[in-house]
């Protein structure tokens, strides 16, 4: 499952904690009993792929999609070939209205993660066809944990918070150098309320250059 040896500081203490400890098992439980999303090999796919010290920009999402081949271990993020999800659809109409780029063909977000854009889920995994179901495992515990440890990293970092359940995570952010960009969530039910034209890709882009920071690289190639 974790394959990126870059995240042991932060495993090993978790390790140490009982609400880890007792995570770890619900959760096993749960993978043994149930049809549960993303596959085991994927809960951990955004660790494996960005290392702490590469991450630039943190995008905080819920839980997985909970339908199958949707969720592979990255917020918004499903495998080519999956249909787009709807807030991944306007996720995409707000980079294009941004930059004018073209709307990709696919919702494979691999591309962003490779660069340092962090898709975190900060519910790891989810029933099929359950959203949510896994809400009371311990998962707020594990983000809190994270998003204190993502804290003592001293690099440039941006915050992409969308809606009120990402958002309550702020209370957790007061790094400097780390900078939080706050608007409702991308979801069709609240995007005409302020996630249209919200500028947030741009604005961390402007952030990470007076950094002297590479800016995220937003288009995604089709296929």
């Amino acid at each position: 499952m974790m394959k990126n040896k870059d995240w042991d500081p932060f495993f090993d203490q978790q390790l140490r904690q009982p609400y880890f400890q007792k995570l770890c098992q619900t959760v096993n439980h749960a993978y043994q009993t149930k049809v549960v999303y993303p596959p085991k090999e994927h809960m951990f796919e955004i660790f494996n792929v960005v290392s702490p010290q590469q991450i630039k920009v943190v995008i905080l999402g819920q839980d997985p999609y909970p339908q199958q081949y949707q969720a592979h271990g990255m917020s918004f993020s499903v495998p080519i070939g999956v249909a787009i999800p709807k807030s991944l659809q306007n996720i995409y109409k707000e980079i294009e209205n941004e930059f004018q780029y073209p709307i990709p063909n696919h919702g494979n977000l691999l591309q962003w993660a490779k660069q340092g854009v962090f898709l975190l889920n900060t519910i790891l995994t989810v029933e099929q066809g359950k959203p949510l179901s896994h809400q009371n495992f311990g998962y707020m515990e594990f983000s809190k944990q994270l998003i204190l440890y993502l804290e003592t990293l001293n690099q440039p970092m941006v915050y992409l918070l969308w809606g009120s359940y990402a958002q309550s995570f702020a209370q957790y952010i007061h790094h400097p150098s780390h900078l939080v960009l706050k608007t409702v969530h991308p979801s069709p039910l609240s995007s005409y309320r302020g996630f249209f034209g919200c500028n947030h890709f741009l604005k961390a882009n402007q952030y990470l250059q007076s950094q002297n920071c590479l800016p995220i690289d937003w288009r995604i190639t089709n296929v």
